[in-house]
């Protein structure tokens, strides 16, 4: 079991990461958005698509009008089945480019387009392709999180939840591995595979930021709670949990385990659907600004929250922000993803989970 580290590092630095700004409306603004939202979803035979880590009133909206609320890939399955024309996708932009490779027929917006993810933004494709480049006799692996662009360079993309399975079917027909983007999640399917892996140097901004001392310190004042933890997180903090897993995989896990306290690490808007799924359990955020440490993201992705019900009325009246995806990268970037969905599909299970964030 070898692993070979990328020279450059890649990870975000803090003048490149915008401030989170959560939108604050009154009830009656709220109420009234709400009201219009869902007359023009109706008229324009529109879905709404939304990732856990959004507002949590996006993440209503989309439940009560036929929408769909998941991880990136299983948003983008769900418009590719919807009989919508438009799908609108609350998210982050690689997430509305993967809707896009799934369904190039359709209408996808978003309501912010420069809703990024650091993941994306520290995987640029040129220099990731001069990267492929050095490595020719490995297969190129690479995580939902990324550019349509990089997904086109790739063999083989994956979801957090299937990860692990997919390297290690790739160790068993004899292949080494070249992991991107992020640098957390590679270790932990390097460790959990044994795959001879090269890894790309990049980080998600919020997992990254998650700490082990004082996460064990947390631990010990709730000596019962359980640890949920997104396998983009460090090493000390993933050390530490009960269950490591998906977006998908943290809710399911709060709605089976009989622990009623549970300290999650992974962005806080998933706390919406966990608390659907285990009303009466208590859920405690997972440290991130230690000692002397200057918190960027505090549990939140400040990309996610660019989504709001102000924009998104905007873009419903106007048809702005429309995610648009060269044809020729459409084609190469819809190869991966498919090996993916055929490799589920043989060995029927779900493929859930990305951040993913």
């Amino acid at each position: 079991m070898q692993t070979a580290i990328a020279t450059q590092d890649y990870r975000l630095p803090p003048e490149r990461v915008p401030e989170t700004l959560v939108e604050t409306l009154s009830r009656d603004e709220r109420d009234e958005y709400i009201h219009q939202l869902k007359q023009l979803l109706r008229e324009q035979n529109a879905v709404l698509v939304a990732h856990y880590y959004t507002d949590p009133d996006l993440q209503l909206l989309a439940d009560e009008t036929g929408g769909y609320v998941s991880d990136s890939l299983d948003m983008a399955r769900f418009g590719h089945e919807s009989d919508a024309d438009t799908l609108i996708v609350c998210g982050v932009r690689f997430m509305g480019e993967t809707a896009k490779i799934l369904n190039p027929e359709k209408r996808v917006l978003m309501p912010d387009l420069q809703a990024d993810c650091s993941l994306d933004l520290g995987c640029p494709i040129d220099e990731f392709n001069a990267f492929c480049n050095l490595y020719p006799d490995h297969t190129v692996v690479v995580y939902a999180n990324t550019s349509a662009a990089v997904k086109a360079r790739a063999d083989w993309m994956v979801t957090s939840g299937s990860a692990v399975d997919v390297v290690r079917y790739l160790v068993d027909n004899g292949e080494k591995i070249l992991w991107a983007p992020d640098r957390y999640l590679g270790e932990y399917v390097q460790e959990q595979s044994g795959a001879d892996m090269v890894l790309w140097q990049g980080s998600c901004i919020v997992h990254e930021e998650f700490k082990g001392r004082e996460l064990a310190e947390l631990k010990q004042q709730y000596p019962e709670a359980r640890v949920l933890v997104h396998p983009e997180s460090p090493a000390p903090v993933i050390a530490q949990a009960d269950v490591v897993s998906s977006t998908t995989g943290i809710i399911k896990a709060a709605g089976e385990l009989e622990a009623d306290t549970f300290i999650v690490a992974t962005d806080r808007g998933i706390f919406y659907k966990m608390q659907q799924a285990a009303p009466h359990k208590t859920f405690i955020e997972a440290p991130t600004a230690g000692r002397g440490a200057t918190c960027k993201s505090c549990g939140h992705c400040p990309w996610m929250a660019m989504n709001s019900l102000t924009k998104l009325l905007a873009i419903l009246k106007s048809g702005e922000n429309e995610i648009v995806v060269d044809e020729d990268i459409i084609e190469r970037a819809r190869l991966p993803i498919k090996r993916l969905l055929d490799f589920a599909a043989r060995r029927k299970q779900a493929i859930y989970g990305n951040n993913d964030a």
